[in-house]
């Protein structure tokens, strides 16, 4: 029976041997690299990694005419709005006749938020009532794309940057639309009324 452990513990210190033998050959171990490498092919490299260093190239420069008595007046605005370098805010009404709380018009601004941002547009919306949003962009650079984005948007109805309005073709203006709305609503109320005086 004492054999036993004796051969038990003869195991445990050889092992144990083996594997300090092991890590101390595995360190005086090194890794050659030959100074000839003129048969690898690196492939590796791409246009990014290319241009990494170099300055980076600057757009050009594309000065707004000089002679505008060719524009209407939205072309102008349009041109101008082309070369707006700082932040720039704006207004997007929301599509008339539809009921909405604050915390529906949060979730909106805080939807187009993310979505502008996964497009690198830095623009943060803030509801202003339960029908007008507040944008601020931070580049001017990227206003009309974002106008073009917001009149894809179902909810949008009309966008004001600036003294110019946009909204999809052939849509009346917000006024109209509003203005018809409160019309109905008041015919409504009138026909109610009268009925309730007639019982």
């Amino acid at each position: 029976m004492i054999h036993h452990p004796l051969l038990l513990l003869l195991l445990l210190i050889a092992a144990g041997n083996c594997r300090i033998h092991r890590f101390a050959d595995a360190l005086q171990r090194r890794v050659h690299i030959p100074d000839e490498l003129d048969d690898v092919v690196d492939d590796e490299e791409d246009d990014e990694w290319r241009e990494w260093g170099k300055p980076k190239k600057q757009p050009e420069f594309d000065p707004p005419p000089t002679d505008f008595t060719k524009f209407s007046l939205e072309e102008m605005q349009d041109e101008m709005m082309k070369r707006q370098q700082g932040p720039v805010f704006g207004f997007v009404k929301l599509r008339p006749g539809t009921p909405r709380s604050p915390e529906i018009v949060s979730e909106i601004a805080m939807k187009w938020t993310k979505a502008a941002r996964t497009g690198a547009t830095e623009v943060k919306f803030t509801g202003v009532d339960v029908s007008t949003l507040m944008f601020t962009v931070q580049k001017g650079r990227d206003t009309l794309e974002l106008k073009e984005y917001l009149l894809s948007q179902s909810e949008a109805y009309e966008v004001k940057i600036g003294d110019q309005l946009y909204r999809r073709e052939g849509d009346p203006s917000f006024e109209e639309v509003f203005d018809k709305l409160q019309s109905e609503k008041r015919k409504d109320y009138d026909g109610n009324s009268e009925r309730h005086h007639e019982l």
